[in-house]
């Protein structure tokens, strides 16, 4: 991406690209009731970020409980839909970045700062959850932290790396222009 420069149109496009995929798994992550389930048969707890469900038999029904009347569960809501939101306004924020003919770098970085903000509320809502959920709400069986939580996880993971490469994209901003002259490594006897 750097020897042909941000104007090579495909590589143009690929940090919004990895941002929009960052923002659809959290939104899998934020719909989706994987963040704990029951890991063996019978199937007896499954749980999201808004609500703990348990079901007293295995062919009996859910019987559902909101975790937003705890502290904690807010506090972990809260902190991940912040992180979240920061991510889509960073998205937005890089298509337009990366749409303008003349790229400003000093926006860029800006974008990776917000992208490391955006990393650190998701992971207290990411450490926040387990901590709380093990210790407060009592558990049936053997239970797994499972796939919704582990797409939120990769949410984080892809801010944060994002971000430094939002935030060291700037030092090679000659190498994109292409203002730096080519080295060559042969010389004549």
């Amino acid at each position: 991406m750097v020897k042909y420069g941000l104007d090579y149109t495909r590589c143009r496009w690929i940090l919004p690209l990895l941002l929009g995929i960052g923002v659809i798994f959290g939104i899998i992550a934020l719909a989706g009731n994987g963040w704990l389930e029951s890991q063996t048969l019978p199937y007896v707890q499954q749980a999201s970020l808004w609500q703990n469900c348990r079901r007293p038999s295995p062919g009996g029904e859910w019987s559902c409980q909101s975790l937003m009347g705890y502290a904690w569960g807010r506090a972990a809501a809260a902190t991940y839909l912040v992180g979240f939101l920061l991510l889509v306004i960073c998205f937005a924020l890089a298509i337009i970045a990366f749409a303008i003919d003349t790229l400003r770098f000093n926006f860029i970085r800006g974008i990776g700062g917000l992208l490391f903000v955006a990393a650190v509320f998701s992971v207290m809502g990411l450490v926040i959850y387990p901590v709380k959920f093990s210790s407060e709400i009592e558990m049936t069986g053997i239970n797994m932290f499972s796939w919704a939580y582990g797409f939120a996880w990769t949410t984080a993971i892809m801010e944060i790396c994002l971000g430094f490469f939002f935030c060291c994209l700037p030092n090679y901003e000659d190498q994109i222009l292409g203002n730096v002259k080519p080295t060559y490594f042969y010389s004549s006897p």
